[in-house]
């Protein structure tokens, strides 16, 4: 009897695919029954070799050792996250797991159940192929753009060969070693050239750089906006009804006059005047509902409408509601749906929409806002699924409501409203100008309904052309003109998304979605990590939801001498040639060669670069103070540069506690020598003032101990009883 193998991203998604089978036994590392195993890796359990592995004197790093770029780019198992001089002893033991299920004479068919993207293809590749061996078995892919039930069994009968999936591999590959030749070789020469101080690095990366000079662009243009006064003239105009409406005066198309003498003439001579309105116009318009959402466009919609919220949590949260099978894809850039999903979609929003109060105005329709070919880039717009959750997160709830809810609306009624235009003469003057009126009136809630999103133009009176009306009121107003505000995240995931293209802040999506498919900064799936790790590294602050320059990041951008990487249409160029190489249009070859000579080519400008300070690094000493007894090996732990670790290190002991510890990091904290002398002796130490995701402040027990499952050490927190 022979058996399919399917290799899956995460033990989640191989636990999906096991319900869908009806597969219950679980071993090792794998389920196994109905003639499958379905195994699983961790995301990726092999990483490119860092510098010092190609060559031992890499460790240090000097001026002439650069640039640096392998003849060939070799893999290891993904390192220990908390000592990356040891190996990862859960992903190494989920490799040979993997390794020897591919080996197993009945095994006659490898699927690839990654996610379908740049990066699940090199996961799985990267796995299946590893040393560059090919498997007997024939290797397939499955490609699903989400998890429940249908689809996977569906999914299972049109599989696909994974040798068609090249062009999607070379994608990965090209973007992995590019980011590592740019990244390892910029970084580590910029740092020796404009860093002093032997902490951290002057972090350079492709989509880095960029990113930070369009807020740098938004700070600058801030800072040079030199403010304008202006001034209005308002009058109140009221009908023989007693109904009151608001006019501005207009001269000569403007209605924003910079010396207020002008105006102040007219204010005088139109007192307590009759009026008649010269001109009505009345227009009924439509008004559709907001596309679909993309990540970019989900992301910046929570950020914006919600306080404490960012990109990446989005994003984390959107992974989670889609590996729970709650919704589909989220890594999309698209905002319509293919239109083979007509059916399945009708099925969807009956299963959503039988509880509304409005379903009587919920109607399924095939239209091309919804369903287009045209508009979609490899994965359809995010929706939810037909499966209705039972229990969300505080978190799951707002992301999937959203989701939901932009769905719905597609299928109301349009908006339709009344737009009226007003035109008030004064009597008994001899004013050039006109007093202009503009108001709305709601005819048809339609998809506003949805989220009861209210209208906030002014309304106007029932009013007629040649009626009199008189003026009861009248103000010269005085204003100054704004200067752009600071980039939000949402503000910023656009214009990365277009690649700075025609933008402006009231773009419509539509357009935004289509501008230079592929020509952008970073992908949907990327956005969120790079403007996270522009914070982490100190380039960009945040004040409320607003981002901005820090010192470091703007001398960066003064200072650094290789121009082409803040140059949005150069980045822009790179990201559209890995696009293309994606869909067969390009060579990784010929990529490869225009990255490895712009890396040399600006190396060499760095090194002949003046010599100047951007970055003066805190120093941080090791006191190599003793704080007590290991708990792994019974050795010394003492306070090191980097970390405070076991002096058995080179004898094999892993333990550490980083001082830089990424989940003490996310409750703004940072271990302290008192915390780890109490956490050896008392095995537990009661921390005060650690901060929630909301930024609520809470005190709580935290424990550090092993998982003996994975070979190292995490957190565990409990609270007072």
């Amino acid at each position: 009897m022979t058996v399919r193998l399917i290799l899956a991203e995460k033990p989640s998604v191989a636990k999906n695919i096991a319900d869908a089978l009806n597969i219950k036994t679980k071993k090792d590392g794998y389920f196994e029954g109905m003639n499958y195993c379905i195994t699983w890796a961790f995301g990726h359990l092999v990483e490119l070799y860092d510098a010092k592995d190609y060559d031992g004197k890499m460790r240090h790093w000097k001026m002439d050792y650069f640039p640096f770029i392998p003849a060939a780019f070799k893999y290891k198992v993904k390192s220990n996250p908390r000592n990356r001089a040891k190996t990862d002893g859960g992903a190494a033991k989920q490799l040979k797991i993997i390794q020897s299920l591919m080996r197993r004479s009945d095994v006659e068919a490898i699927i690839s159940a990654c996610d379908d993207d740049r990066e699940g293809q090199l996961i799985a590749d990267s796995i299946i192929y590893r040393g560059g061996t090919k498997p007997k078995a024939n290797v397939y892919r499955l490609l699903l753009n989400e998890w429940t039930e249908k689809e996977v069994l569906r999914g299972l009968e049109n599989l696909q060969s994974n040798a068609s999936m090249q062009p999607l591999r070379d994608a990965g590959i090209s973007r992995q070693w590019a980011d590592w030749v740019i990244g390892i070789n910029l970084t580590s020469v910029a740092t020796l050239k404009y860093q002093q101080g032997k902490s951290g690095a002057l972090n350079i990366g492709r989509v880095l750089l960029p990113t930070l000079k369009i807020i740098y662009d938004r700070d600058q243009e801030i800072e040079n906006f030199k403010p304008e006064d202006y001034f209005k003239l308002a009058a109140t105009f009221q009908t023989v009804n007693n109904h009151e409406y608001e006019g501005i005066y207009r001269e000569n198309k403007t209605e924003k006059f910079k010396k207020k003498e002008l105006l102040e003439p007219i204010n005088e001579a139109i007192a307590d005047k009759p009026a008649i309105i010269t001109d009505k116009q009345v227009e009924k318009k439509k008004e559709f509902p907001p596309f679909l959402f993309n990540l970019s466009n989900l992301q910046g919609y929570i950020t914006n409408k919600y306080k404490g919220w960012t990109s990446d949590k989005v994003l984390k949260t959107a992974q989670s509601l889609y590996e729970k099978k709650w919704i589909t894809y989220p890594r999309t850039s698209s905002m319509a749906l293919e239109e083979s999903l007509v059916g399945k979609t009708a099925h969807v929003l009956k299963v959503h929409s039988e509880d509304l109060p409005y379903k009587e105005e919920v109607h399924f329709s095939k239209t091309k806002r919804v369903f287009n070919n045209a508009k979609v880039e490899s994965h359809s717009a995010i929706i939810p699924t037909y499966l209705k959750p039972k229990r969300l997160t505080a978190d799951e709830g707002i992301v999937y409501t959203a989701i939901k809810n932009r769905f719905i609306m597609q299928f109301m009624p349009v908006a339709e409203y009344e737009e009226t235009k007003l035109i008030t003469k004064v009597l008994d003057t001899d004013l050039p100008g006109r007093f202009h009126s503009k108001g709305k009136v709601q005819l048809v809630e339609g998809w506003k309904k949805v989220e009861n999103i209210q209208s906030k133009d002014a309304f106007l009176p029932s009013v007629n052309k040649e009626e009199r009306v008189q003026i009861i009121g009248s103000d010269v107003t005085s204003h100054v003109t704004k200067p752009p505000k600071h980039h939000t995240e949402r503000t910023l995931l656009r214009v990365m998304e277009s690649c700075g293209k025609d933008y402006q802040e009231d773009e419509n999506e539509e357009l935004l979605g289509s501008i230079l498919n592929g020509f952008s900064i970073g992908t949907a799936a990327t956005r969120a990590e790079t403007i996270k790790k522009l914070k982490d590294i100190g380039y960009i602050t945040t004040d409320k939801k607003y981002l901005l320059c820090t010192e470091l990041g703007k001398r960066l951008v003064d200072t650094f001498p290789v121009k082409n990487l803040f140059d949005l249409a150069f980045t822009g160029r790179l990201e559209k040639a890995l696009s293309d190489i994606e869909k067969g249009k390009a060579s990784k070859q010929a990529f490869l060669r225009l990255v490895f000579q712009f890396t040399t080519e600006s190396v060499a400008t760095i090194k002949q670069d003046q010599d100047v300070v951007i970055h003066q690094a805190a120093s941080k000493r090791a006191t190599n103070e003793v704080l007590g007894t290991c708990p792994q090996c019974g050795g010394k732990v003492k306070d090191g540069y980097k970390a405070f670790s076991c002096s058995n290190w080179k004898k094999g002991c892993n333990f550490a506690i980083w001082k830089n510890d990424k989940y003490l990091a996310a409750m703004r904290k940072k271990p302290t020598k008192t915390m780890v002398k109490t956490l050896l002796k008392e095995k537990k130490a009661f921390v005060k003032g650690l901060t929630s995701k909301n930024g609520k402040k809470f005190n709580a027990y935290l424990s550090y101990e092993k998982n003996e499952e994975k070979d190292y050490y995490s957190w565990k927190m409990e609270f007072l009883k």
